[in-house]
């Protein structure tokens, strides 16, 4: 039986998490494990690094993020105690699609849904849900806090209610081991008895904030740090009951004998996991063109109307000779696209009367930039 890690904190996962990257991915691999998710609280700073040294290692990289649920909606932000209460989620992307509707709330969370943490809502999850699988979280997630709570109905609703907005089929119920832990093992209990009856599936995570179990008087001293509090104190936040070390697929298994396919389920939303992050690659918006037209042959329809309007009947050779050469160039580099955009909005900038500089570089040296509007300043002269 193989078990995969899906939910698992680096060092980006500011003052929480202790992994380093590679030492993470080092680790899983002397472990023979064949893939990893990354999933840090809030962001998705680590995804570039992670995607491509995972790949380097023979490492499949699966790309989420575990988010902050607002409880109240992400307007509400008036100090209240609904306000300030904040569910966990735990979210992995799938496919192209998912991804990119993993940054989109992130960048929700960030501009629209900030307040103390980068939060998101149920509308904001639904509006993006396309393409990602949802794990209900560690016990801070809302199905695991109601259950935890005593109100199995209303965890019951809120399942339903993630089931709807994801799909069966991406919804998952977390289990974690956390056995000196009297709430994990109640919510745990819960979890498999609503899964039963809902038809949810169940999948075992470790939730890992560091890799090693000795690590764990370290990843005490980031919490400090992170909520201000000093070591010796006993009424603060302390998480070395816990085992958030990156556990062994043995260990994983044997804690989880009693259901075998939430180990099983791990391999499976694993095998989901199709996304493959694309680095080294040009990736631009889609700028819209003229029918029958490509951005090669656009681009240089607006340089020709820039040579009339720049130099009329005193244009000269050498002005087509430069022209021709940069456009051959930008085509071989495939840079049109880029070149459009930014003549684009410099251009609206100009005619709205908003200041744009004279450009930088290469760009201000650039022939086509000047026939395009984007600089002002003749670089041939």
């Amino acid at each position: 039986m193989r078990f995969t890690h899906l939910h698992t904190h680096s060092h980006y996962s500011l003052l929480d998490g202790l992994s380093k990257i590679d030492e993470l991915l080092d680790r899983a691999k002397a472990l023979g494990m064949d893939a990893l998710a990354l999933t840090d609280h809030g962001s998705l700073y680590g995804a570039v690094e992670f995607a491509m040294k995972a790949k380097e290692k023979g490492i499949k990289p699966i790309i989420g993020c575990e988010v902050y649920v607002a409880s109240g909606g992400l307007a509400n932000k008036n100090n209240t105690p609904l306000d300030r209460k904040r569910n966990h989620l735990t979210l992995l992307a799938k496919n192209v699609t998912g991804y990119r509707n993993l940054m989109q709330l992130i960048t929700i969370a960030h501009l629209d849904g900030y307040y103390y943490k980068p939060r998101v809502d149920h509308d904001a999850l639904r509006a993006h849900s396309e393409g990602l699988i949802a794990l209900s979280g560690c016990l801070q997630g809302e199905v695991p806090e109601a259950i935890a709570g005593g109100d199995m109905e209303k965890a019951e609703e809120i399942a339903l209610l993630y089931r709807d907005i994801f799909g069966a089929e991406n919804y998952f119920f977390e289990l974690q081991d956390h056995p000196h832990f009297d709430k994990q093992q109640i919510a745990n209990k819960g979890l498999k008895e609503l899964a039963k009856k809902i038809g949810v599936p169940l999948v075992a995570t470790g939730d890992t904030h560091y890799i090693h179990k000795d690590d764990a008087p370290i990843q005490d001293i980031l919490l400090c740090i992170q909520t201000n509090r000093k070591v010796f104190e006993k009424d603060r936040m302390n998480l070395t009951d816990f085992d958030l070390s990156l556990r062994t697929p043995e260990e994983m298994i044997a804690a989880f004998k009693d259901v075998p396919e939430a180990i099983e389920n791990t391999q499976r939303i694993a095998d989901m996991c199709t996304f493959e992050l694309k680095v080294g690659e040009i990736q631009l918006p889609s700028f819209p063109l003229p029918t029958g037209k490509t951005a090669d042959d656009y681009l240089r329809e607006l340089c020709e109307e820039g040579l009339v309007r720049r130099f009329g009947a005193d244009s000269t050779p050498l002005h087509r000779e430069r022209m021709d050469y940069e456009l051959s160039v930008i085509q071989k580099t495939g840079y049109a696209s880029y070149f459009l955009i930014v003549q684009d909005f410099v251009n609206w900038a100009k005619d709205k009367g908003i200041v744009v500089g004279p450009g930088r570089g290469s760009a201000a040296g650039s022939f086509v930039s000047y026939l395009t509007n984007i600089t002002n300043i003749d670089p041939i002269r």
